[in-house]
């Protein structure tokens, strides 16, 4: 079975890093007939997927390769076939194709020595269907938007990284982790800031809590506790408003709601 080299590795890497937004190359590639395969072996066809990846020609790569995955699922190169094919769809800018071929793949080769390359792919799949959000977050209402991706892309990055910490796309996936999770802590904000203004009390605490649960590694942690102080005085409930108040004294005195050592609420 072939294997990606080292350099394919870092290849992909490197066009993955770079986010490329379009795919002018398929401009060339017409439909096939997937009739002409009927008569083509599996090493053929592997080798005619393959001469269309190398060429970029990634819609004429998706199609060999799905007909060598249905025509030989148990061939000598399946695995390879269904691993290229994932990059093939990343490439090709089908976000939720790339997620359901890496799920596959992990689901049918959980030992697979290129199983953090699935992981990985899978990942920025989820991040790049999520770009709109990421982008356009300091002029939306973050409140409003679904950022179900950039959830599904944190927890990606994330398995890698517990699965496979020496993995070549480690590094990368650490550095997009960092922004997602200060992204997902500051949504959570947003909504809690949401639940504040419309006097719901207890949905607005349990968002602070949940940044703190989830993301206390992020610099949100400080609002969360803000959020919560600001909740549980609305809710009349001052032993637990004091309890969270003290903790955040302690760890941020000089959060902007603290005012000579007295908490100012943003609302009521």
């Amino acid at each position: 079975m072939r294997v990606f080299s080292a350099a394919t590795r870092f290849g992909a890497v490197a066009l993955s890093l770079a986010l490329l937004a379009g795919c002018a190359s398929n401009a060339t590639d017409s439909p096939i007939d997937e009739g002409k395969y009927a008569n083509t072996g599996e090493r053929e066809l592997y080798a005619m997927a393959r001469d269309s990846l190398d060429n970029s020609h990634y819609i004429t790569a998706i199609e060999r390769l799905e007909a060598l995955d249905s025509r030989y699922p148990f061939g000598s190169h399946a695995e390879q076939a269904q691993l290229e094919l994932i990059y093939a769809y990343y490439e090709n800018n089908q976000w939720e194709e790339t997620r359901a071929a890496g799920s596959r793949f992990l689901r049918l080769h959980p030992d697979h020595p290129q199983a953090d390359y699935a992981y990985y792919l899978r990942g920025l799949a989820a991040w790049q269907a999520g770009r709109f959000s990421l982008e356009r977050l300091r002029i939306i209402d973050i409140s409003k938007r679904d950022i179900g991706a950039s959830r599904d892309s944190y927890k990606d990055f994330r398995d890698l990284l517990t699965r496979y910490p020496q993995s070549d796309y480690a590094p990368d996936a650490e550095q997009r982790i960092v922004y997602l999770r200060e992204l997902l802590a500051r949504h959570e904000l947003h909504a809690a800031d949401y639940y504040l203004r419309r006097g719901a009390y207890v949905a607005a605490v349990k968002r602070g809590r949940w940044v703190l649960e989830h993301y206390p590694e992020s610099t949100a942690t400080a609002d969360a506790m803000a959020t919560m102080v600001e909740g549980y005085q609305g809710l009349g409930m001052d032993d637990r408003a004091s309890e969270v108040l003290k903790v955040l004294k302690d760890n941020a005195p000089d959060h902007k709601q603290l005012k000579n050592g007295t908490f100012k609420p943003r609302h009521g």
